[in-house]
């Protein structure tokens, strides 16, 4: 058993990383914060009856590990003071997230208390990252669009089959992606029934997308990037949009997928055929439903032959395979557990 601690347990990446340990064969929950005096069953009404409390983040003691869903600069001014102690942190937020500190600063718009401690920081991909992982003392976790692109595009960027240049990304969210935090755009009187653009140029998680991506090829990468918040409370549908090098066919691309992700048991790969007889497709491709409340990534794909275009679609849970699940998967990395341990959970239908 590990003793795990969590700070931010109020707000929805916090809750349901603390849904998910209360699952887990090897987890004991030390403590949980929040900036409230709310019970933990006001805030996480699905947790009624578990019989936690809240405690001030003064009050935490040294466990194994602390999982972090607080606002962007919190954890980097805390981090050290843990690492002291001898305990592992995995930020689910973005203070390590990025490798150049002017470029951090920039897109955060604040300066980074403690860079020493961000260059030590892995991040969180186990199928890009999993030796890495499995040593680390901090964790980086992914943004959730990161996430989905960074899955959905890594077998072409590794194989050299694209322009790297001209990868484009349009990113639809569920309104959990926003926080608890209340605010006009995902109001439900004005979300429901509408899509919603926004940050359309510049979005926080583009950074970390040319970032990982460029690692894999060894060479620049530019992803053109644009996000909207569709009415579903949890998931991510990321569709990439790029360009062959050269001919390739959808089977083709199904088998280099499959391959790529053989081994790995998050990723499913939707192989299914297309209906010859029927002139609306979408039996092929992966619905952002059969994902909601896992740790899995499915990934659906097609080819525009006649313009040499690949789109991908790239769909996970903001909250699983784009936050606390993906996190709780890296903890049993960093601690020799069964990779998959507490996470084999399949999607609900219908959701």
């Amino acid at each position: 058993m590990i003793k795990v601690g969590i700070y931010g347990a109020s707000g929805y990446m916090g809750g349901e990383a603390l849904r998910i340990l209360l699952e887990h064969p090897e987890v004991e929950i030390a403590w949980l914060t929040s900036r409230g005096d709310k019970p933990v069953e006001y805030l996480n009404k699905n947790l009624y009856g578990a019989e936690l409390k809240f405690i001030k983040p003064e009050e935490v003691t040294p466990c194994d590990v602390v999982f972090a869903a607080l606002p962007s600069g919190q954890i980097m001014k805390k981090a050290r003071e843990i690492l002291a102690t001898g305990t592992k942190v995995i930020d689910l937020g973005a203070d390590f997230r990025l490798t150049d500190l002017k470029q951090w600063e920039r897109v955060y718009e604040k300066a980074h208390a403690d860079w020493q401690i961000a260059e030590e920081a892995v991040y969180g991909i186990p199928e890009l990252h999993r030796e890495e992982i499995k040593k680390a003392r901090i964790i980086a976790n992914p943004g959730c669009y990161s996430s989905a692109a960074i899955l959905g595009m890594a077998p072409l960027v590794k194989n050299g089959l694209i322009d790297t240049e001209k990868i484009i990304v349009d990113g639809l969210s569920g309104t959990a992606g926003a926080g608890a935090e209340t605010d006009r755009a995902i109001h439900h009187p004005e979300i429901g029934n509408n899509i919603v653009p926004y940050n359309v140029v510049g979005h926080r998680h583009t950074y970390e997308m040319e970032q990982e991506l460029s690692i894999l090829c060894s060479t620049k990468t530019l992803v053109h990037f644009t996000t909207a918040y569709v009415p579903i409370t949890r998931g991510i549908l990321d569709i990439c949009h790029c360009f062959s090098k050269t001919k390739m066919n959808r089977d083709e691309l199904i088998d280099l997928y499959k391959g790529f992700y053989q081994n790995e048991a998050f990723i499913k790969i939707i192989d299914l055929p297309k209906d010859a007889g029927s002139s609306w497709q979408y039996i092929p491709y992966p619905w952002v439903a059969a994902v909601s409340g896992t740790n899995y990534c499915h990934i659906g794909l097609d080819v525009d032959e006649e313009r040499g275009r690949i789109v991908i679609f790239s769909v996970l849970d903001s909250l699983g395979k784009g936050g606390a699940h993906v996190g709780i998967q890296n903890m049993n990395l960093m601690f020799g557990f069964e990779e998959t341990r507490g996470l084999k959970r399949q999607g609900s239908h219908p959701y």
